[in-house]
């Protein structure tokens, strides 16, 4: 079984029909599939022939009510605070991010993060989904010195080593993979990864 997750549209019709044109079984948003919530419904007109199959997250730029509204509206999975079960692994999905600059409105302090993965603890086999990256890795690295991502993030992967972790929000890391442990970790960005989950040991 072959689960698509990507990350940061931000309105790019082109870049999300080119996803939707890919065979997968499972199509996972991992946020930011709009900026500032503006546009949703014309994205859902895209993905709509693969609903059944599409699972959605809040990234910064919309909210969990939104989200949950356009799911109802096009036939979509929410996967916000939620785990669900493919192919025998759990695959959990936490939305939001950090607090920024820009004051967006799907922002978490670490502590509500913290809080939000503690639901996720112990699951096993385990592929993680969220929006905001670790603090302090490759996957957050916005230039020389700047890092914008969650410490309650890099400190959920550490405690429970899940076999992937995906995410997106920092839009100069896309593509950055980084190993924490046994865990391999990437920012997946507009491009998206195709994540065979046979792969991982059951």
């Amino acid at each position: 079984m072959r689960l698509l997750v990507f990350s940061d549209i931000h309105s790019d019709v082109r870049a999300l029909e080119r996803l939707m044109a890919t065979e997968a079984d499972y199509y996972l948003c991992a946020g930011d599939l709009v900026s500032w919530s503006r546009g949703l419904d014309k994205m859902g007109e895209v993905m709509k022939p693969r609903a059944g199959r599409v699972l959605v997250m809040p990234g910064n730029h919309e909210t969990a009510e939104e989200i949950e509204g356009f799911c109802g509206r096009f036939g979509f999975q929410m996967l916000h605070g939620r785990a669900v079960e493919l192919a025998g692994v759990q695959v959990a999905g936490l939305g939001y991010s950090n607090r920024t600059p820009f004051k967006t409105p799907g922002e978490f302090t670490d502590e509500q993060l913290a809080r939000h993965l503690d639901i996720f603890e112990g699951l096993k086999p385990m592929v993680l989904v969220c929006h905001c990256p670790p603090q302090g890795t490759l996957l957050d690295r916005a230039g020389e010195g700047r890092h914008f991502g969650s410490r309650a993030v890099g400190e959920f992967i550490a405690r429970n080593q899940p076999a992937y972790f995906f995410c997106g929000h920092i839009h100069e890391a896309e593509g950055a993979v980084e190993q924490f442990g046994v865990t391999v970790g990437m920012n997946v960005g507009k491009p998206g990864y195709l994540l065979d989950l046979a792969k991982i040991a059951l």
